[in-house]
């Protein structure tokens, strides 16, 4: 009788955590994201597109990290934009990348999104967007605050919940 007990309470268990995984990860409302969206696909400017990303995500990052109140994040991010061109400037210039480009903040649109099997919807929402030259290529994003961004395929990281992998390791 105990092992049936034991069994029905199992299965529950691991259908509870398929169905949590299932879910769609809610950003909150209160999330400032972020976008860069290059020229093209093209590889230079997909290059340079990373380039701009790996910068946002070393030193921008860094300003909202410890930040827990929206209204100082939209300060510091306003107060830091002539810092972002600035770098932006430098690293176009490092790179021998003529293009222009625009830095927007506010409210933004967001085509629909689809990453890992959750969607996320379009929309308008405050976000601080970089779009360089004419803006056709595919886009990184992710949320600048509170800090989350989408692990890309290729990284070698992943979140993970403890208990769907002690689930794995039993089964």
């Amino acid at each position: 009788m105990k092992r049936k007990i034991f069994l029905i309470l199992l299965i529950l268990v691991i259908t509870y955590v398929y169905k949590v995984n299932e879910q769609e990860i809610i950003i909150p409302d209160s999330a400032i994201r972020l976008r860069v969206i290059p020229n093209s696909n093209s590889p230079l400017d997909t290059n340079i597109k990373e380039k701009v990303k790996g910068y946002l995500e070393n030193d921008v990052f860094k300003l909202t990290y410890d930040v827990d109140n929206i209204s100082d994040a939209r300060k510091i991010i306003n107060d830091n934009i002539p810092v972002i061109q600035k770098n932006i400037d430098t690293l176009f210039i490092d790179n021998d990348y003529d293009m222009t480009y625009d830095i927007k903040y506010g409210y933004n649109y967001f085509p629909k999104k689809i990453y890992k099997g959750i969607s996320y919807e379009e929309g308008f929402y405050e976000s601080l967007v970089i779009s360089i030259g004419d803006g056709n290529g595919d886009n990184f994003w992710c949320v600048l605050f509170p800090n989350f961004c989408l692990i890309d395929e290729e990284r070698k990281y992943e979140y993970k919940s403890y208990l769907g992998e002690l689930i794995k390791k039993i089964f």
